[in-house]
């Protein structure tokens, strides 16, 4: 730790996220960014020579001349308190767990190891709580994961409804934008003028992070919420900005206004803790029928929150709306951001000195 902020590095720093990361990182109050991590084709050169960058405005200066440095599971850095992974799943399988043993703490947005025992899922306003997992943990590493970017939309919608009336069932049918896919992604051949159904691996996780997102810890274990999730993903030509209609039977019945009464009151559970990255509210609504869209509100404080509009009642189940979340920042950089702030403040973050 250095002048009280931790060193943080990020992995896969030239990515789509872990240029977020890099964006977000920039004078944070508590997290000095000490090192950046790629492939070996961007190894040794200067963060600004290696990246494309694509994060918006201008690339910070003082990640721009830092070396970019590769990584393996047999040479964990010696000079970072918390590293933000950004890497795809096959390569955090390794390196993540390398890391923790190593001493390390991270926080990844990768999936390898979401469903992990003893890893936090956390979307914080929602879970909090579930950081208790780590409390069982030995040695002085640790692992935090945020869940998938469109789980984050769907979870934050059901949480204030799950608390109020219960929630059994919900069809999800999402529109997800082409920065999810990475850079380069889809070919735009292929996504121009065009949607594809059907995103690898993407309908499994909305099926079953919410699950255990929601569910209770009780005993060092999280018994998952006994919710039955059908979804249904698309790849759209958008670039930032996950959208979800949902339909929702509720355990207890309720009209679509008692449902925005409960998505109003939900506020920000994290107030107290003063968390740098945490917006005013979790949850925007809108009464306006054209209400959310990607371009227009994907950004709200600085995209760390979640619109939510089109509160109606749904003939099949109970209740039926539409949210967005931005899948780079909430559901992405930013959210990992905020778990490592909520594990600093809650005492649960080990610094090596």
């Amino acid at each position: 730790m250095k002048g009280g902020r931790l060193r943080v590095g990020v992995l896969g720093a030239t990515g789509v996220v872990g240029q977020q990361f890099v964006a977000r990182l920039a004078g944070h109050p508590w997290f000095e960014l000490a090192a950046l991590f790629a492939s070996p084709r961007s190894a040794g050169r200067r963060y600004g020579e290696a990246v494309r960058w694509q994060a918006g405005g201008e690339l910070p200066v003082a990640a721009a001349r830092l070396p970019v440095r590769t990584i393996t599971p047999e040479s964990p850095p010696e000079d970072c308190d918390l590293l933000f992974s950004a890497l795809d799943a096959a390569s955090a399988e390794a390196l993540e767990p390398a890391c923790v043993a190593a001493g390390l703490a991270v926080a990844t947005n990768a999936s390898a190891h979401r469903l992990a025992r003893g890893v936090p899922l956390l979307v914080p306003e929602v879970n909090a709580a579930h950081a208790a997992l780590l409390d069982a943990r030995s040695g002085r590493g640790l692992l935090v994961a945020n869940p998938n970017c469109a789980t984050v939309g769907l979870v934050a919608v059901l949480a204030p409804l799950a608390a109020r009336f219960g929630v059994e069932a919900v069809q999800v049918t999402t529109l997800q934008a082409a920065s999810g896919a990475g850079y380069p992604g889809v070919p735009a051949l292929d996504l121009l003028g065009n949607v594809l159904p059907g995103i690898p691996g993407e309908e499994e996780k909305l099926e079953r992070e919410p699950r255990r997102i929601l569910g209770r810890l009780a005993g060092g274990e999280i018994a998952e919420a006994p919710i039955v999730v059908s979804a249904q993903t698309h790849r759209v030509p958008v670039i930032d900005g996950h959208l979800l209609a949902l339909s929702v039977r509720l355990g207890e019945r309720a009209s679509p206004e008692a449902v925005a009464r409960a998505i109003d009151e939900f506020g920000q559970p994290l107030a107290p803790l003063a968390l740098p990255s945490a917006p005013r509210r979790l949850l925007r609504r809108d009464d306006a029928a054209d209400f959310p869209q990607p371009r227009l509100h994907a950004g709200g404080e600085g995209g760390m929150t979640v619109a939510v509009g089109r509160v109606r009642r749904c003939p099949l189940l109970d209740v039926r709306l539409s949210a967005l979340v931005h899948n780079t920042v909430r559901g992405a950089a930013g959210g990992a951001i905020l778990n490592a702030e909520l594990l600093v403040r809650t005492g649960r973050l080990g610094v090596r000195r």
